[in-house]
């Protein structure tokens, strides 16, 4: 990994995230080497919470990501070139749960010092350590339209909030 990717602060990510996450997507992984999965999100916000740079991904409770993230204690985020997107709609479009997604697509997972798992194709990955979470609930909706537009099965997103801890970036 030392040899592919360097450690930044996030400090110096110079990604524009409104592109990065909402038109290029990335894969929210959790999880060890030994059982993980990975799922394509478009949805997710990185800043400052509690004078600490976070990232906030969101995961709905069908999502076979979902029992991973529960069970973690760190996430990452890993983006790719609009090259790669093709691995990122497989990704997006395919449950783990009867797909070996890493065989399909030809992704090769690396290991962080925490543990967690992001992908030797990345441009940058992002390790957050998981300080909360919740679920959005249907009655604290302000616009109630969106309700409709993003939930019509009422399958409500749980959110974590996650310390960056590392940022990888591709030499």
């Amino acid at each position: 990994m030392s040899n592919l990717f360097e450690n930044i602060s996030p400090y110096e990510i110079e990604d524009n995230l409104f592109t990065s996450i909402g038109d290029e997507w990335m894969l929210i992984t959790a999880g060890s080497m030994d059982s993980f999965n990975t799922m394509t999100a478009s949805w997710g916000t990185m800043g400052i919470l509690w004078s600490i740079p976070i990232a906030i991904c969101f995961v709905r409770p069908q999502r076979y990501t979902f029992q991973f993230m529960e069970r973690a204690k760190y996430y990452t985020l890993s983006f790719f070139d609009p090259s790669d997107k093709h691995i990122l709609q497989f990704c997006g479009t395919h449950s783990g749960r009867d797909t070996d997604k890493m065989k399909e697509t030809g992704l090769i997972p690396l290991e962080t010092g925490n543990g967690s798992i992001f992908f030797k194709q990345a441009r940058m990955a992002i390790e957050c350590k998981i300080l909360y979470s919740d679920r959005l609930e249907g009655d604290h909706f302000h616009v109630k339209e969106l309700i409709g537009k993003n939930y019509p099965s009422k399958d409500f997103h749980t959110f974590y909030i996650g310390e960056i801890v590392n940022c990888y970036k591709k030499k």
